[in-house]
């Protein structure tokens, strides 16, 4: 039996106990913790006293409920999936997506008209509430489980512009990719990556355990002057995925110097 004997409100002291536990390896990554009349008996505390230190483990990402199984230790293993986040020239101007072919789509996706926003609109150099055209796709990994939600915004000008485009806006990327190059542009594409917190929404969808994080990545394909065409969104458990990139030196412009 090990009780309780430090400055603090009670819960936060059987937490930082339960923490050393994990930390020093006791409970093993993945492990089942010991039940609550188990820690009950071991820092001799209340129930109501048990059940607020794993609550606050839990916001810590420390401890992950399982429903009908109990409290685990986080598991600290190497993410289920790998994304590599290339886009590959295939013959005929077709294009190709490294691991595209993981991916399953959970539901039908979905084709709707929307508005910028502050945040879209800056990636895309729009104004706020400039009319886009958008789809979403739910996708899962069959052989780990892993959920992302991918979502295609499309201008109303560039669809204009580009026929096929206006006439089925909810097309995979790479038939995207193709339509704009036919229409006269050479591509090139731009990303960038945020981690945020899930909204109860993002939560339930993607499936994510406690206290994990989303990475957000945001895809940018130019076309003809560097003018952004299309914003592609993905989001998935930073628990379940890591990214790989390639990287190649550009060539450094030697400046002349003046005679």
């Amino acid at each position: 039996m090990s009780e309780i004997q430090r400055p603090g409100a009670l819960y936060q002291q059987v937490a930082a106990a339960i923490r050393e536990a994990i930390q020093s390896g006791e409970f093993a990554p993945d492990s089942l913790l010991p039940s609550e009349a188990q820690l009950m008996a071991r820092y001799g505390v209340s129930r109501p006293t048990v059940r607020n230190a794993i609550a606050a483990l839990r916001t810590e990402g420390l401890v992950n409920v399982r429903h009908g199984k109990g409290s685990f230790v986080r598991s600290a293993g190497q993410p289920s999936l790998t994304l590599e986040r290339r886009i590959k020239h295939a013959t005929g101007g077709q294009f190709a997506m490294p691991g595209g072919d993981v991916w399953k789509e959970v539901e039908t996706p979905s084709t709707y008209r929307a508005r910028t926003t502050e945040t879209t609109g800056r990636l895309l150099k729009l104004g706020e509430e400039e009319a886009l055209f958008g789809c979403d796709r739910l996708l899962i990994d069959p052989t780990s489980g892993t959920r992302a939600t991918h979502r295609t915004l499309i201008p109303f000008e560039v669809a204009e512009s580009v026929p096929p485009l206006a006439e089925d806006p909810g097309q995979h990327p790479e038939a995207l990719y193709r339509l704009l190059v036919q229409a006269g542009h050479k591509l090139w594409w731009s990303e960038t990556v945020r981690a945020h917190m899930p909204l109860p929404d993002e939560r339930t969808t993607l499936q994510l355990t406690d206290a994990t994080p989303i990475l957000h990545l945001s895809r940018v394909t130019h076309g003809t002057d560097d003018r952004p065409l299309i914003l592609e969104e993905l989001r998935i458990g930073a628990d379940h995925a890591e990214l790989a990139y390639r990287i190649t030196a550009e060539k450094q412009t030697t400046r002349r110097a003046l005679a």
